[in-house]
């Protein structure tokens, strides 16, 4: 159980953000926010350097994709205050033409390597990174491989008819 809770998180958040900052859910006693790009390096320092809350260590970057919804790229942020043992997740959606984020390396180096590692899966461009550039597939690969564009399964394979099971 961490020293403070989460409504003395969004209370907080609140004060300063207003209604920029929506919450949209505490899963298993997770809070978790959205905002806009516009907010997010703004609301990423003051969970950061707020004496109370101390948000230090960023424990994550990452994206998901969800091709049905109109802002279908969302980069997610997973931040934890050591000293209170709180966690919080912070969402920003963002259209899938226009993936650019601006570079959280400003608050944390650490950012560095997650934000490399989300460019070269979900193609999310992070303005201002000291060296954007693949982590983990090919330099040449043109396509980002956690974006649900394609098929799951190739529809020609031959071993998953279903007379090779005895169907």
């Amino acid at each position: 159980m961490g020293k403070i809770t989460n409504q003395e998180v969004l209370d907080k958040i609140a004060a300063a953000f207003g209604d920029v900052v929506s919450v949209t859910g505490e899963p298993h006693n997770l809070l978790t926010v959205e905002t806009s790009r516009e907010q997010i390096i703004g609301l990423l320092t003051f969970l950061k350097n707020d004496p109370t809350l101390q948000f230090i260590f960023l424990t994550d970057i990452t994206a998901i994709h969800y091709p049905e919804q109109e802002k279908s790229i969302g980069i997610i942020y997973h931040l934890h205050s050591l000293v209170n043992n709180v966690r919080i997740r912070i969402k920003v959606f963002v259209a899938d033409g226009d993936v650019h984020m601006p570079t959280a390396t400003v608050l944390w180096d650490g950012a560095n390597w997650m934000e490399r590692e989300t460019y070269d899966f979900f193609g999310v461009v992070f303005d201002g990174h000291p060296d954007l550039r693949r982590i983990l597939n090919v330099d040449d690969m043109t396509v980002f491989p956690m974006r649900k564009e394609y098929p799951l399964e190739d529809p020609n394979r031959v071993d998953k008819k279903d007379y090779f099971f005895g169907r």
